[in-house]
């Protein structure tokens, strides 16, 4: 039984993290100058009480309120993995790469390039039952069908322990974006070079495999009679059949989100192409990264299971992307490979607001003005992704300043939502 009364507070202060004390490990939390709600702030501290924490839990900047472990918690375990914690959108990353195109090849309006990719991915959802969802393939493009060979093995795999998995969104989400706040963006750099950049995950398939091991987690835990301080803090064990079984479904969805985004990366090169008609090339800089994932790594002499719920990794040298809102700046970041956040960095910025708060909250005069200069959609149905519902991406970067090196600042042009 983990259970029991603690404190949060802190400690002392070293380099840029503030530590704070739990009875289990540490918490360094890189949140100088950024909001750091008491909500999301609870849920660290049930994580850190946990018994199979390696060292302490790592805090990104633009941590905020999660389902079971907050948004922006690097969590490093032995023996144990929770699912809650990687969460629904397994492996939601980030892809990017720079162009030879100048902001002199782009046309002054650019509501003809943003219709073009709107239509070269599908996006948002209309799910209804019988109906066509437009937010998936109804038929499948060579490209869709290439990359689905490459996963249909493991797939297999998965659903002959697992059968309920295959009732799922599969192929007909590959290279398809999604809702919330998954984009596609095309932004200029400090020099007026063009980037592509995209937002999104494991789609369909990776939430039925999250949401189906989160409660056969919660299982366990009611047939073991282990309470939590959360119910979606449930794990499971390593070298139980369910673990292998987990580990093995987390990783393919890993790959099916990289592939995603690699098919809606070629098919937005492919629709810019043609609507410019301008011959450029592309993966002059190139990035495909995740930010909601579990993996192996060595960390102080040790291996240990790296969850990162909102963090992408910062290894010394490698490339990262930290996007802001719409309207709002991005970065291109290289890692410092700083140890004591297990080289990771923020995934964004971060939400100040919920979606139902920034709905009431912002007004459709004011997220016009916060994307102006900005060739996207300006209603009420994208209002809960406005600038003014997330924390300052300048803030947020200042704060990890000893995680990450910024190599390109982006301003976004066109940004398609779901």
């Amino acid at each position: 039984m983990f259970t029991g009364v603690f404190t949060f507070k802190v400690m002392k202060k070293s380099h840029n993290y503030e530590i704070t004390s739990t009875h289990n490990v540490p918490i360094k939390s890189w949140t100088k100058g950024v909001p750091f709600e008491s909500e999301a702030k609870q849920q660290l501290k049930n994580i850190a009480n946990l018994p199979f924490i390696f060292k302490w839990v790592a805090v990104m900047p633009d941590v905020h309120l999660g389902k079971g472990a907050a948004i922006g918690a690097v969590i490093p375990t032995i023996g144990a993995v929770i699912p809650a914690a990687v969460g629904v959108d397994i492996g939601c990353g980030m892809i990017a790469v720079k162009t030879s195109l100048n902001a002199n090849d782009l046309p002054n309006n650019l509501t003809e390039l943003r219709a073009a990719i709107e239509k070269s991915v599908p996006h948002g959802s209309s799910a209804k039952r019988g109906g066509r969802d437009k937010g998936a393939w109804q038929d499948y493009p060579e490209i869709v069908v290439s990359a689905w060979k490459k996963l249909e093995m493991g797939f297999k795999s998965i659903i002959r322990k697992h059968p309920i998995i295959e009732k799922s969104n599969n192929i007909n989400h590959i290279g398809t974006l999604g809702g919330g706040n998954h984009f596609i963006e095309i932004c200029l750099d400090q020099a007026d070079a063009v980037w592509i950049m995209l937002h999104s995950g494991s789609r369909g398939v990776g939430n039925l495999i999250g949401n189906y091991f989160i409660e056969l987690a919660k299982k366990d835990m009611q047939k073991n009679h282990i309470h939590l301080a959360d119910a979606d803090l449930a794990y499971l064990n390593e070298g139980t059949q369910y673990f292998r079984d987990y580990v093995e479904a987390v990783e393919w969805a890993q790959r099916f989100a990289a592939l995603n985004r690699e098919v809606m990366m070629q098919r937005v090169i492919a629709a810019m192409a043609k609507t410019l008609k301008i011959v450029f090339s592309t993966h002059l800089e190139a990035i495909n990264c995740h930010h909601n994932y579990v993996t192996r790594e060595k960390h102080f002499g040790t291996k240990v299971f790296i969850t990162r719920k909102g963090a992408v990794r910062a290894g010394k040298g490698e490339l990262g992307i930290i996007p802001g809102s719409m309207g709002a700046k991005s970065y291109i970041v290289r890692g410092l490979g700083n140890e004591e956040s297990f080289q990771s960095c923020s995934h964004g910025a971060g939400r100040v607001m919920s979606r139902n708060a920034a709905k009431k909250n912002i007004s459709l005069a004011e997220h016009i003005k916060a994307t102006e200069g900005v060739e996207c959609l300006k209603d009420k149905s994208v209002i809960d992704e406005s600038p003014a519902a997330y924390k300052s991406i300048d803030a947020v970067l200042t704060a990890q300043k000893d995680l990450v090196e910024v190599m390109y600042t982006l301003k976004q042009i066109i940004c398609v939502k779901g």
